[in-house]
């Protein structure tokens, strides 16, 4: 009799736990691209509206006690942060971007311009073929400055099935001061505090506080010519491919960088999901720009 019984509880318990795993499964939808099923991305497109994210870093060397994919680890943390409040789906990890300035430092992975182009590009294309209508572009690495925005810019050259939109923090001057008050250094710029406190935050044990101080990060500011951009101009300064000193970080103000960010992200998803503007504007350019002598003046 009570082996009866214990086989009956086990059996509702058996039933029960099987319709919450269902039922978690449905409304909890993995945002990650890489953990979705096939029947599930189609679940996804739907739930995302179309929308989805491609978090850009980069493998470059992060002084000598972060690791190469630093950029890459802490703008998908970003990422996933913001998707836990409103549901896009994220691209896997997108390691390709313009770092030639570190070429010179081990385990870097500087790919041709042309490649690094087009693989943006097809990545956004075959998003769209798989119904991605929406792509936004989350940068975590400062060489891609200068290159995302023109990628943007060139989806005007041909006609595209979708827009992209590049992701722009802003910072308060109540934030900054926030941060001021948690630094323990005023130079940066790569690795330096901020960057290692991001990581410390959310992956520690990636982090080697004991080797921060072991390279200089030191500003060298070796080029001296007024009014003028030249390519080599971050080696010039950084040759250690390290700009300030990581030692001093902290979880608390790593947290409070990566939450900053993430909330804004939030907002920006909200919109981008809302927004029918940007397609009406680009579809309707494309038209203009096929004969240009037809449009109104």
């Amino acid at each position: 009799m009570k082996t009866i019984i214990f086989s009956l509880v086990f059996l509702l318990f058996t039933l029960l736990s099987f319709g919450q795993t269902e039922r978690s499964a449905e409304n909890n939808l993995p945002f990650k691209m890489e953990e979705l099923t096939s029947p599930d991305f189609i679940k996804a497109v739907e739930k995302s509206g179309g929308t989805c994210i491609i978090p850009l870093g980069i493998m470059e060397k992060h002084g000598a006690h972060l690791p190469l994919g630093t950029d890459m680890i802490d703008v998908r943390e970003i990422t996933f942060r913001a998707a836990k409040q409103e549901y896009v789906i994220i691209f896997p990890p997108f390691y390709f971007g313009q770092i030639y300035e570190a070429k010179h430092q081990p385990g870097t992975m500087a790919y041709s311009p042309e490649l690094v182009w087009n693989i943006l590009e097809e990545t956004c294309d075959e998003l769209n073929r798989n119904g991605i209508t929406k792509i936004i572009l989350v940068n975590g690495h400062g060489g891609n400055n200068s290159l995302l925005p023109y990628f943007c810019q060139s989806r005007l050259a041909k006609h595209k099935g979708y827009a992209v939109y590049l992701f722009q923090s802003e910072e308060s001057g109540e934030f900054r001061e926030k941060v001021r008050q948690l630094r323990k250094t005023t130079t940066g710029g790569h690795a330096d505090e901020e960057e290692t406190s991001m990581m410390l935050a959310h992956r520690p044990d990636l982090v080697h506080l004991d080797r921060a101080a072991e390279q200089s990060g030191e500003d060298l500011n070796r080029i001296d010519l007024p009014y003028t951009y030249t390519g080599i101009w971050w080696y010039a300064k950084y040759p250690n491919h390290y700009a300030g000193d990581g030692s001093y970080a902290s979880e608390e103000l790593g947290n409070l960088i990566l939450d900053h960010d993430a909330g804004q992200l939030v907002k920006m998803i909200r919109s981008v999901k809302a927004d029918k503007t940007v397609m009406e504007l680009q579809n309707e350019f494309y038209q203009k720009s096929a004969k240009p002598l037809k449009t109104e003046q």
